[in-house]
């Protein structure tokens, strides 16, 4: 199964909470999935998400 990833970087600013409600609506409206988060010592998430790869075009990531 081939899969394309996305990774994004969030600033410290940005509480959990907020973060994971971006994450939803990426994963509801544009079929993306979690695929690792790191987080680092001064606050910033490293976060990549991956989709099945399909024939059809699907949305990209909004910001």
């Amino acid at each position: 199964m081939d899969y394309e990833y996305a990774p994004l970087r969030l600033p410290s600013n940005v509480d959990r909470l907020t973060a994971a409600a971006q994450l939803a609506i990426q994963a509801e409206f544009s079929g993306w999935e979690l695929a690792r988060v790191q987080l680092f010592a001064d606050g910033t998430r490293k976060v990549v998400l991956r989709r099945r790869l399909q024939s059809t075009p699907q949305p990209g990531l909004s910001y």
